[in-house]
């Protein structure tokens, strides 16, 4: 450890962008359903309104299997302090260049 470092907690705030293609959107929905069904601390009602989006939008359906823990659980020495995701639907071009969010670093500095 450098001599810089205090006792304090240090945050560290990552950021990730992924585009996932649904080869199976079937399967996808039937994982989420899983999920859903799984989560004993939600209740029956949300659970049912729940399963009826991930049924309608394959973003949705993604969002539920997707989790910032797992992420990090088994990082060493870090404690998750606030995590939020979101999916959507998008266009994408495999042949377009990815610009690695330079949008993002652009708006920072301004």
């Amino acid at each position: 450890m450098t001599d810089d470092m205090t006792d304090e907690p240090r945050h560290v705030r990552v950021r990730v962008e992924l585009v996932l293609e649904i080869s199976e959107a079937d399967e996808l929905i039937r994982a989420a359903w899983a999920r859903i069904e799984g989560d004993e601390l939600m209740p029956r009602e949300e659970r049912d309104l729940a399963a009826q989006a991930v049924s309608r939008d394959e973003a949705e359906a993604v969002a539920y299997l997707i989790d910032p823990l797992d992420l990090v659980a088994d990082v060493p020495g870090v404690v998750l302090s606030q995590a939020s995701w979101s999916s959507e639907l998008a266009e994408y071009d495999p042949d377009e260049p990815w610009d690695g969010g330079e949008e993002d670093e652009e708006d920072e500095e301004d």
